[in-house]
């Protein structure tokens, strides 16, 4: 359930972000839903796709840059670009709490002495 959300999430940030790249909205805080949509979205990426997310967070401004150089569109797909971005720095955010969460939660059953935690005598085997 929460993948769907997630997925929902992720899908009306990315269509958020297009669609204020071209048209005004005024009457609404574009970059503050795009946070919240990103921190929702958040909650389905796994570990092993961090590295592509902090990538895409790194690149996208850069890469927005590099569209505005084109006549007639450029700023909208800069405006587009910087969009995705803000969702995408917040969906790493909520990656990193995730991460910090559960490696705070293993520190503190290891120190319970928990079945998943080593033994001081094997840890440096």
């Amino acid at each position: 359930m929460v993948d769907k959300i997630a997925g929902l999430a992720r899908l009306l940030a990315t269509l958020l972000a297009i669609i204020a790249g071209f048209v005004a909205i005024p009457s609404l805080n574009v970059a503050l839903v795009l946070v919240i949509l990103g921190l929702i979205a958040g909650l389905m990426y796994k570990p092993e796709n961090l590295l592509g997310l902090f990538f895409v967070v790194v690149t996208l401004p850069m890469v927005g840059a590099a569209m505005s150089n084109i006549p007639a569109i450029g700023a909208q797909l800069n405006a587009v670009a910087l969009n995705l971005e803000v969702a995408a720095a917040s969906v790493a955010a909520t990656v990193i709490a995730m991460r910090l969460w559960n490696n705070s939660m293993h520190d503190v059953t290891a120190l319970g002495g928990s079945a998943d935690a080593k033994p001081a005598s094997t840890a440096n085997a």
